[in-house]
């Protein structure tokens, strides 16, 4: 298991189309953070809308590096994952931060 995790997160980057749904996705939640802002309501979206921003971030600038750049894209790719999991990890130990 641990080599194909490791061919799989060291892989090349996948270029622009995984790129710009990467970074559409962190726009989107952006939007939503945003939105919620702007009406008041940030105090209940902040805690996982910002997870979800910079992990989806990193994921798109991971996949937007070039080819050659595998051990950096690789890392960007970690380090994303690393965030998710912190979001699942602070949902299920404490979940007032999340539901708010």
């Amino acid at each position: 298991m641990v080599p194909y995790i490791s061919d799989v997160l060291f892989n090349e980057p996948q270029g622009r189309p995984n790129s710009l749904i990467q970074f559409g996705a962190s726009l989107s939640f952006l939007c939503i953070f945003v939105y919620s802002w702007s009406v008041g309501e940030a105090g209940a979206v902040v805690p996982w809308v910002l997870f979800f921003i910079v992990g989806t971030a990193l994921s798109g600038i991971a996949e937007s590096l070039p080819k050659n750049r595998r051990r950096a894209a690789g890392l960007l790719r970690l380090t994303a994952i690393l965030v998710l999991i912190c979001f699942l990890a602070i949902m299920f130990l404490a979940p007032e931060y999340i539901i708010g």
